[in-house]
């Protein structure tokens, strides 16, 4: 009864105040919050015909509060539609927080499985909870909450530190992965087993990791891909390592082969998954074809919010969902597809280096660039005077740099050095850098041969031109989007 009071109470709020928002930031094909603060993405799953996609959802502030799940669903991955939230704090086990999880659909019924996050000065728990739905909207937890707790962890990890579950099915067994931290203060992932989503059991350690590779990971997924086994999941403070993990928290994929006899992935290489400062948390869904779609949350943790600093009421955004693929051991990211259809061509404007009044914000640019061992450019987007977004590029070094220093309200986290640029490299492919950036808004998304960079940024004056060096020819193609 006092979840349903706080879920009408959730509601009645969302539709009285999400008027008050100030829309001058809101992307358009991104998925939002009509109203309030979002992070992790959750229970992202395929359920009658439709893609479900809940997330970390504090309705009543702009900032980070006790955590509900709000919850949307396409059938595109590109146009939303709001359901009423799903999940709010109301009893003893998740009174301080419905922290993130995941879904899966057994017997035609879609049931959610997520930590229950209680704190009380030094003391803190995180338990792993049920809830189900027989229409996809409305939700009653589970009766016997927790089904997760301290004694399945037992002299294995701390009750403090053990969250965001990851649920999934193999044959006729349920997994479930959950994130942990080891008594030295490193990331480990945990694996339990279950006949019926009820009865759990401890099965083993996936994976720990060792110090320089954070002092907590996050949000696992694990999943079988191209005839690999992939694991991402998001580590608090990786140390740094050439041009990747420069984020306080970043987003890796450990990629190799699982023993299902032990529990065990052996791991034969990882990487950063996304090279921009704007990404972490990212989930996946299988689709009704078997296709592996991923999407994350747009922003990071610990950096001042312009949208909550503005006073518009919300701050959030999910990153366009991503197709993936395993090539040489190595996460492949293409965009949804169905975002292709969203876009018109519009005439260019004035010669190839400079393009007067074209920026829309919402759009496509597509670029194609010859590259030889010489090659250099600079691709100034979004100019209003001395302000753009810059991409640039270097055959020589293979560095592709996205930088938004010169445009718009700071940004500023807890790094060690104030963030306004990320570097990632490049090989062409055949002798062409194929660059795509899909721009909606306040935010930025970089695909480039399989690799994407994910920024937010927030103009003080509306760009509209495009400014372009180059020391051989590029074909660009502009693209607006329509609904």
């Amino acid at each position: 009864m006092l979840h349903k009071i706080e879920i009408e109470k959730a509601n009645e709020f969302i539709e009285q105040k999400a008027k008050d928002v100030n829309k001058r930031y809101r992307n358009k094909y991104h998925l939002m919050a009509p109203i309030g603060w979002m992070n992790d993405p959750n229970g992202f799953v395929y359920f009658q015909g439709e893609y479900h996609l809940f997330y970390q959802y504090y309705p009543y502030d702009s900032i980070w509060g006790p955590m509900h799940w709000g919850h949307a669903k396409s059938k595109d991955l590109v146009n939303w539609e709001h359901l009423p939230v799903a999940l709010a704090p109301s009893e003893e086990y998740d009174k301080d927080g419905c922290f993130s999880g995941s879904a899966i659909v057994k017997d035609d019924q879609l049931y959610l499985i997520y930590t229950g996050h209680v704190e009380e000065g030094d003391y803190r728990r995180e338990v792993q909870c049920l809830a189900m739905s027989e229409d996809g909207i409305h939700f009653e937890k589970y009766h016997q909450n927790p089904v997760i707790a301290e004694a399945h962890i037992h002299n294995i990890a701390d009750i403090a530190e053990f969250r965001d579950p990851k649920v999934f099915q193999r044959g006729e067994t349920y997994y479930t992965i959950v994130a942990a931290q080891t008594a030295d203060q490193r990331g480990q992932m945990l694996l339990f087993e279950s006949a019926n989503l009820v009865d759990w059991k401890f099965k083993s350690v996936v994976a720990e990791g060792e110090k320089h590779q954070g002092i907590m990971w996050e949000c696992p997924d694990l999943f079988h891909l191209d005839g690999k086994d992939v694991l991402i999941f998001s580590p608090i403070q990786m140390a740094k390592q050439d041009n990747s993990y420069w984020n306080t928290s970043s987003t890796v994929a450990f990629i190799g082969e699982m023993d299902w006899e032990t529990g065990k992935l052996a791991i034969e290489n990882y990487h950063e998954i996304d090279y921009g400062l704007d990404f972490y948390a990212p989930q996946t869904c299988e689709g009704p074809n078997g296709e592996r779609m991923m999407v994350a949350w747009m922003q990071m943790w610990n950096r001042n919010m312009p949208t909550n600093d503005l006073g518009h009421l919300w701050a959030g955004s999910m990153t366009l969902p991503r197709e993936l693929h395993v090539e040489d051991n190595r996460l492949i990211q293409t965009p949804v597809k169905g975002i292709y259809r969203q876009f018109n061509e519009q005439p260019q404007d004035s010669s190839k280096n400079y393009f007067a009044n074209v920026v829309k914000e919402q759009q496509y640019v597509h670029a194609v660039v010859e590259i030889n061992e010489e090659q250099e450019f600079t691709f100034a987007y979004a100019k209003n005077g001395d302000e753009a977004l810059k991409i640039s590029y270097q055959a020589a070094t293979e560095m592709l740099t996205v930088s938004r220093e010169t445009i718009g309200y700071p940004i500023k986290g807890i790094e060690e050095t104030h963030l306004v640029e990320r570097k990632m490299r490049v090989s062409p492919v055949d002798g062409q850098l194929d660059l795509e950036l899909f721009r909606d808004t306040s935010s930025l998304e970089v695909f480039a041969n399989g690799q994407t960079m994910s920024f937010t940024f927030f103009e003080k004056v509306k760009g509209t031109d495009i400014a372009v060096e180059s020391t051989t020819p590029l074909t660009i193609k502009l693209l607006t989007f329509s609904q």
